[in-house]
């Protein structure tokens, strides 16, 4: 069954990336082109003030190492779907897992209820808790020396974010029996929020946008962005929900309906 579950698991994740793929090249390209013109702007500018021999030739180097490399339009393009599908796929697959290990422990939720929960789960603590205290910027925005340390901190917010939920969950189930089930899903969610205030208020803050950025811009991108990993975690939870119910009830039904 737990075969059964990844491959079906890693279609969903397949089609939630390719969703998240025609929303992002919808509603996050234009963003990112005005900010990768923000970007070329404000080089120009810092030009004029530096000797113009010194600044041509690191200009000629820069463009000609980024022909080398991957063109603008093949990261927007062919670059972006391959990150998408396989990031979707990957996370489809580690979906099923923990939906074959939640399975039958939530309650008596059945298939679908068990993934749109799951889904939800992971909406609120792979991508709300960290977009909170780290928000994605566009990609001509922050300095690239200090990309891996931001990388870092923000994986670090995500394991804290899990793991608090895995707590939370577990919390919840030990406390059902003594105080109710309102109750303990209320001291549960307490118990997540106030780990979470302390981890965003100890991890470092990093706050590299210009000054003259446009806020309307650097908006719109954050508002993209969280609007693809909805469309992500709902696509997955729902296309998931019914290929599972599919290998999971079906087979019972019919058990019942022959006996």
């Amino acid at each position: 069954m737990i075969r059964s579950l990844l491959i079906r698991g890693m279609i969903a994740g397949l089609v939630a990336g390719l969703i998240g793929f025609a929303f992002a090249r919808g509603f996050g390209g234009p963003s990112v082109a005005r900010a990768i013109a923000f970007e070329e702007q404000h080089e120009h500018a810092e030009a004029a003030h530096e000797h113009a021999d010194a600044l041509a030739n690191a200009a000629h180097s820069h463009d000609h190492g980024d022909a080398e490399l991957v063109s603008r339009d093949t990261q927007a393009g062919l670059g972006l779907l391959t990150g998408v599908a396989a990031f979707g796929t990957a996370l489809g697959g580690l979906f099923s897992l923990v939906f074959a290990f939640a399975y039958g422990r939530l309650g008596a939720l059945h298939a679908r209820g068990t993934s749109a929960l799951l889904a939800l789960f992971g909406f609120v603590s792979v991508a709300i808790v960290p977009f909170l205290k780290y928000p994605p910027n566009p990609p001509a925005v922050g300095n690239p020396e200090t990309i891996g340390p931001r990388t870092a901190i923000f994986f670090g917010m995500v394991a804290i974010s899990i793991a608090a939920a895995v707590f939370a969950v577990r919390l919840q189930r030990r406390m059902q029996a003594r105080h109710g089930a309102w109750n303990a899903t209320l001291i549960a969610g307490a118990a997540y929020i106030v780990v979470i205030v302390i981890a965003q208020v100890a991890l470092p803050a990093v706050d590299e946008v210009p000054a003259d950025f446009s806020a309307s811009l650097l908006w719109n991108f954050r508002l993209a962005a969280i609007g693809i990993q909805a469309l992500i975690w709902t696509t997955l939870g729902l296309v998931f929900g019914a290929l599972a119910a599919r290998e999971l009830e079906r087979p019972a039904l019919r058990s019942m309906a022959a006996a």
